[in-house]
């Protein structure tokens, strides 16, 4: 008699299995396959394994009902999405193939037989240029010993710890070999272990100058550790290699856009639509640009046309909603929902077609609906990223415990002298774009975006960590020399001046998060200014959990979670204006709603700069700005928007509760 299937056999019963598939024994293979999914529904290798061998014996409508299946419980399967490729290849569907294929590559550019057959398909349909980029990247993959196929395949397929084992142990074994250090380096990224990358990278260039796809990452590993001006310098060294290559083009693109040179960034985005306009990823990065610049009309033309090239790309729908302004039709709003309700859209449509849905019934006064997308995008969303808050309430406590006034005094005008910089800190959503505009409206200063830099330092400060680890930083400024702070601060001085592009004596970082590492601030750079954008709890916490963001703001991704940073925020202001009383200027956003002018002028007199009318009028600032508020800071003042958590005020218990009543009230 065979045994079950239980949770302590189920591995072994899939190795019989595969074993079975292997040898062609496809009906005891399926016959195993069956009796795992009896037990275990939603196992993703048994749904693999049993649509194969449906497909081999040629039970092409079964094993697609099985994929169906598959990518229900897991969208993102590379191989699933290959699979379905092969049954609409055998089935004479090429053009559903090819669709098929790509999704694959698209969530696993490993898979070899996947760019084999795009390869022939698209040659038989003689287009000559993706059957090139499908044949070169399979001849590629086909020269890579099986290990590191098998390394590059794990990691699309997020089993990183897996990969980067194995990839360790090829490099034991085979010395410098620069496609496992490639590999390698590109576990470390997903580990942010961007200092191991970073150096992987580098000697991979060193030692094959000419490998374009070490050279791609060294860029990529340099932009996240914001060396921009570095990662734009070796963007146009790879350009200048393969001017035609349109991944590199895209690349010194987005390296242009990172340090503000905007005319340069728009013509090449200009140049690669004019060859692929119905690229998806370009008109996406290009609607981006266009908004930053202030071209809101033109951006919405190339969101639509992402969404018109791919229906289900979530990221185009929730950046018109991200506009602030925009205001999706009925047809839209149809077209969002059946996309997110389908088992084929993977998870990061999904979430973001989520938010984008809470903001267009949240606008049609449908608040309860509305609630109900914000919410599932950001279970969703927080899913997928494991945020665990007490790791920045820790990082919170630290602070206050060990940036003391003695500390502080220790360093006291050892920092470098320069008044130039304008901090403005907080939470997101708090009001602190509108706060820049009004400054960057003045003669005197310059709004430039969310600076990398002070975090950098910290980072660097803390040194490299194992998980778990007690962090250095801020335990070890005490360490620090005078000489160090002042090193410091000249270094923030020099590497921002690519940031700075007017010349005025006065700039801005606005970087919210900058709140954290303000004792850190006064230590390099004692002259600086300091604002903190406040903004009511509740109306701050519900703007940040209805916020999807690009990256980073993990903690706003829950109710309870974004109202704990809250609260861990005010404590730690409260200790910096207990430790350097009178440095930070606090401007409260419904403050700044209710009587315009008395804050710019309190603004102002505080930076120690004379007024000027243009700060009232700073709607008419044909400046850049990067972040979510740019249409509405390109708007005079509105009152209607201080006070719309209300309208969701029965579903905002569980943040309340974190609060507690007396932050809630405020």
């Amino acid at each position: 008699m065979l045994a079950e299937a239980s949770p302590d056999n189920i591995d072994a019963m899939l190795r019989e299995a595969r074993s079975h598939l292997q040898n062609a024994r496809f009906a005891d293979a399926q016959a195993l396959c069956a009796r795992i999914l009896d037990a275990a529904p939603d196992n993703i290798d048994a749904l693999y394994t049993l649509a194969v061998t449906q497909r081999m014996q040629r039970q092409v409508p079964a094993a697609i009902a099985t994929l169906d299946r598959l990518i229900a419980t897991d969208a993102g399967y590379g191989r699933a999405w290959q699979e379905r490729g092969h049954c609409f290849r055998d089935s004479g569907l090429t053009d559903e193939a090819i669709a098929a294929y790509q999704r694959a590559v698209a969530h696993n550019g490993a898979l070899v037989a996947s760019w084999r057959v795009l390869s022939e398909l698209h040659d038989a349909a003689g287009r000559e240029g993706p059957a090139n980029f499908a044949h070169a990247q399979y001849t590629h993959l086909s020269a890579l010993p099986p290990e590191l196929l098998s390394v590059a395949s794990f990691i699309q397929e997020g089993r990183i710890y897996k990969a980067e084992q194995l990839c360790r142990a090829f490099l034991q074994r085979n010395g410098h070999h620069v496609e496992a250090m490639r590999l390698l380096a590109e576990t470390g990224m997903k580990f942010n272990a961007y200092d191991e990358a970073e150096f992987l990278l580098e000697s991979c260039k060193v030692l094959e100058p000419d490998n374009v796809s070490a050279h791609f990452d060294y860029v990529k590993v340099l932009h996240k550790r914001q060396k921009f001006e570095m990662a734009l310098s070796e963007a146009s060294e790879l350009r200048e290699k393969e001017p035609d290559n349109p991944e590199f083009e895209m690349l010194y693109a987005n390296e242009n856009l990172a340090v503000g040179n905007f005319d340069a960034a728009m013509l090449s985005y200009e140049a690669l639509l004019n060859s692929m306009p119905d690229n998806p990823s370009i008109n996406l990065t290009y609607g981006h640009a266009l908004k930053t610049v202030g071209r809101q009309g033109d951006a919405i033309a190339a969101y639509r046309q992402a969404y018109n090239a791919r229906p289900d790309f979530g990221d185009a729908y929730w950046s018109l909603a991200n506009l602030k302004t925009y205001r999706f039709d009925d047809s839209e709003i149809a077209q969002m929902q059946a996309r997110q309700a389908s088992p084929m859209t993977a998870l990061e449509d999904r979430y973001h077609l989520c938010f984008a849905l809470g903001k267009a019934l949240e606008d049609r006064g449908e608040y309860s609906s509305a609630f109900e997308y914000y919410e599932l995008g950001n279970r969703l969303k927080r899913e997928e990223l494991k945020y665990n808050p007490s790791r920045l309430s820790k990082e919170m406590r630290f602070q206050r415990e060990l940036v003391t006034a003695d500390l502080l005094e220790k360093f006291s005008g050892a920092g470098c002298a320069a008044p130039d910089p304008i901090f403005i800190v907080g939470l997101p959503r708090a009001g602190s774009t509108l706060l820049e505009q009004i400054l960057a409206s003045h003669s005197q200063v310059e709004g430039t975006m969310e600076l990398p830099n002070i975090f950098a330092l910290a980072f660097r400060l803390d040194r490299q960590r194992v998980v778990g680890e007690e962090p250095e930083y801020p335990g070890n400024l005490g360490d620090l020399t005078r000489e160090d702070v002042a090193g410091f601060g000249e270094e923030f001085i020099r590497d921002t001046q690519i940031f700075r592009k007017g010349g005025t004596p006065f700039f801005i970082d606005k970087m919210p998060n900058n709140f954290r590492h303000i004792g850190l601030i006064n230590m390099i750079l004692p002259n600086a200014k300091i604002i903190d954008a406040r903004r009511g709890a509740m109306g701050c916490c519900f703007s940040g959990f209805k916020q999807l963001f690009a990256e980073g703001q993990e903690f706003t991704y829950g109710l309870e979670e974004v109202g704990q940073y809250y609260t861990d925020y005010v404590q730690l202001m409260d200790h910096w204006d207990n430790v350097l009383p009178g440095k930070i200027l606090r401007v409260r956003y419904e403050e700044v709603v209710a009587d315009l002018e008395t804050q710019v002028r309190r603004l102002l007199d505080y930076c120690g700069l004379p007024f000027e009318e243009a700060c009232l009028n700073f709607h008419q600032n044909e400046r850049a700005v990067r972040t979510a508020s740019s249409e509405q800071v390109r708007q005079p003042i509105f009152k209607s928007g201080v006070d719309q958590w209300e309208n969701f005020s029965e579903f905002l218990d569980p943040l309340r509760k974190k609060l507690g009543p007396e932050l809630a009230a405020t």
